[in-house]
């Protein structure tokens, strides 16, 4: 019973740090676009989200190969929901029915 409790924690840390560097991207996105200085925001975040990802892998290994490996599955699992959930429709024509055309023909 312990062994899952375990594996639920792992997972559940891996949703979190899903969320934190999937969440902290989006954030930097919006506001790198906006900045003077853009160079800044974006290195800045990626090195502080990977720090923290790769921290939160390593608290949660504690010495088993199991729970890094489910905390990776809920980690991918919060990316596919968050590109999901911000997926944005590209190009609104495609979806009527019938309208099929090649922009360079």
């Amino acid at each position: 019973m312990d062994e899952i409790l375990n594996l639920l924690l792992a997972l559940a840390m891996g949703i979190f740090l899903g969320v934190i560097f999937f969440g902290g991207l989006w954030w930097t996105v919006r506001k790198g676009i906006s900045s003077k200085k853009p160079a800044f925001w974006f290195f800045g975040s990626l090195v502080l989200r990977t720090v923290i990802v790769l921290a939160g892998f390593y608290f949660i290994s504690r010495g088993h190969w199991e729970n890094p490996l489910v905390c990776l599955l809920g980690f991918v699992l919060t990316r596919l929901i968050v590109m999901r959930v911000t997926r944005t429709v590209e190009n609104p024509s495609n979806l009527i029915e019938g309208a099929s055309h090649a922009p360079y023909s």
